[in-house]
């Protein structure tokens, strides 16, 4: 591999390009395939942000009216365009417009939450930003800057985006509890454990949030006096040592309960019904 570009002698060059670092002309030394972790990153990555974009956009095949499944990447559905029975309570606000995802006012949010997440910042600042690629791989940067400046400075936002992830999952929990119905009343099926399941590993991911753990035992400086909030510091710290897995696993559930949904709603599959 080339050498990086960058001026090492170069008075503002930071990291691997400071005047004080060895001077090596190879990019790294290693000999092992460093490449393959930041590729199977990018290419998770990538096949998650194609199906939800193509979905997202399609707005067809979202709702299966008697057994009230929704996927829940048109949750809450506040689209003129949405079926009414998809809306629930919710208010029919946005245009029905085909640039226009149904679940607009939630998807940025969810983006957002999972863009800033500590987990996924680690992943894609090595396989897309290259800060750095990996361990002893110089990055193409001439200088680093931090979180300080756009577009960066933006994952400091997020704790806030977490707040909102929460209400959405509570969103998503109603959704699967109303799920239970049949033409004939209390119903249940595959579906309903496909909705369930995910909602639970939505809840773990949106659970072992860093913010989460800060929010439950952050600030506090003497663990004794608050024997209850130390308590669930301790359940949400546990969770957090596997919040990449659940990041990870929580991708694979959101596709699998929407293209479930789908192919039930087009009529491809029927669901398999236990109750109802």
């Amino acid at each position: 591999m080339s050498a990086p570009t960058a001026d090492r002698s170069e008075p503002g060059g930071t990291g691997v390009f400071s005047p004080t670092r060895a001077q090596i002309s190879q990019r790294t030394l290693r000999t092992d395939a460093w490449w393959k972790s930041p590729l199977i990153t990018d290419l998770g990555f990538a096949a998650f942000v194609i199906y939800a974009t193509v979905r997202a956009f399609m707005q067809s095949d979202y709702y299966v009216a008697d057994y009230h499944y929704l996927t829940p990447f048109y949750s809450p559905c506040i689209s003129t365009g949405c079926v009414p029975e998809a809306s629930h309570f919710w208010p029919q606000i946005l245009p029905d417009v085909w640039w226009l995802p149904y679940a607009a006012a939630s998807l940025p949010f969810l983006l957002l939450f999972r863009l800033t997440c500590y987990y996924y910042r680690g992943a894609y600042y090595r396989s897309v930003w290259q800060s750095p690629t990996a361990c002893a791989v110089a990055e193409p940067h001439a200088k680093y800057t931090g979180e300080t400046r756009l577009p960066l400075i933006i994952q400091n936002t997020h704790r806030y985006f977490f707040y909102i992830a929460g209400i959405i999952s509570v969103i998503n929990t109603y959704d699967a509890i109303n799920a239970f119905q049949s033409p004939s009343g209390f119903g249940f099926g595959l579906g309903n454990v496909v909705l369930v399941v995910n909602v639970v590993m939505l809840w773990v991911y949106t659970l072992s949030c860093h913010s989460c753990r800060h929010v439950v035992g952050g600030r506090l400086k003497h663990f004794s006096k608050h024997p209850v909030r130390y308590w669930l510091w301790g359940q949400v710290s546990k969770l957090n040592t596997r919040h990449k897995l659940y990041a990870w696993v929580t991708l694979g559930t959101l596709m699998l309960t929407d293209f479930y949904v789908m192919l039930v709603a087009s009529g491809t599959i029927s669901d398999l019904r236990f109750i109802g």
